[in-house]
């Protein structure tokens, strides 16, 4: 359902932690749309069920792409900018009281 655009080729690459494991998206990608380009189509599960959940409006309207960006829980991966060594974790269930 998602295409990279055809400039994507030629923006510089950002390394960035996913789930602890170095990865690679492009400049100017939202965590989102990183997460999408690397094949994930889950980033978080629902506190009840444990059902994965992913990008879905790529706007900040759906709440399904809540990630954890370097130890901040329920950060919506859409709006927020990929840099060069943030650390994303899936989200598990809800955010902890301190986290």
């Amino acid at each position: 359902m998602f295409r990279r655009q055809p400039d994507a080729a030629a923006r510089r690459s950002v390394e960035f932690l996913l789930d602890g494991q170095p990865v690679l998206g492009a400049e100017g990608d939202s965590v989102a749309a990183a997460l999408l380009a690397l094949g994930r189509d889950s980033c978080r599960e629902t506190a009840v069920s444990g059902a994965p959940r992913g990008p879905y409006c790529m706007m900040g309207v759906c709440f399904d792409c809540l990630v954890t960006i370097d130890g901040v829980g329920n950060r919506q991966g859409c709006l927020v900018r990929l840099r060069d060594g943030m650390a994303v974790e899936t989200q598990h269930g809800r955010r902890e009281v301190g986290r």
